[in-house]
């Protein structure tokens, strides 16, 4: 069985058992899981697939907190040829890492 969910703007197609990152956000320091509600579609199992429109009502997707995660640092720089300007600067994206445990329809 798997879910297509809805975070922050992106689709991710997730099954149990899988890890994914998903965007930082502001949690409680004892927070041991997410669940995720904008559920857009579930197939698998049965054969057939429930599409939502544009959610699934009442259908969650739980999952784990596992560590959070951040992703590689980029570097942005602005370069003029003949114009002495050279501007360099770096972000680096902040992500929750969780491993998804439950499915529910």
């Amino acid at each position: 069985m798997y879910a297509i969910i809805e975070d922050s703007g992106t689709q991710i197609k997730v099954s149990q058992g899988d890890t994914i990152r998903v965007d930082l956000r502001d949690l409680p320091d004892d927070a041991q899981s997410l669940t995720f509600d904008r559920v857009l579609m579930i197939g698998g199992g049965e054969g057939e697939a429930t599409i939502g429109q544009p959610a699934i009502q009442g259908a969650t997707v739980t999952a784990d907190i596992v560590d959070p995660d951040d992703s590689d640092k980029i570097s942005i720089v602005k370069f003029k040829r003949r114009k002495t300007y050279k501007r360099n600067n770096g972000h680096r994206q902040h992500y929750i890492k969780c491993k998804v445990t439950k499915i529910n329809a």
